[in-house]
């Protein structure tokens, strides 16, 4: 995995618990948009990583 592999995922899981924090505080509406972008960037990850298996 490169640096930025890292990255990503590390921003997913700490969004992800931002927006378990928020949820638990203010509500699922308003975590909604960090959930998605922990999403997004899950995704993001999981792309990376079949691009970099198609590749060998």
């Amino acid at each position: 995995m490169k640096l930025l592999d890292y990255i990503l995922f590390s921003s997913a899981v700490a969004f992800f618990v931002i927006g378990i924090y928020e949820t638990m505080v203010l509500g699922i509406g308003h975590a909604y948009g960090i959930f998605m972008l922990s999403l997004g960037l899950l995704f993001l990850f999981g792309y990376r990583k079949s691009q970099r298996k198609q590749e060998k």
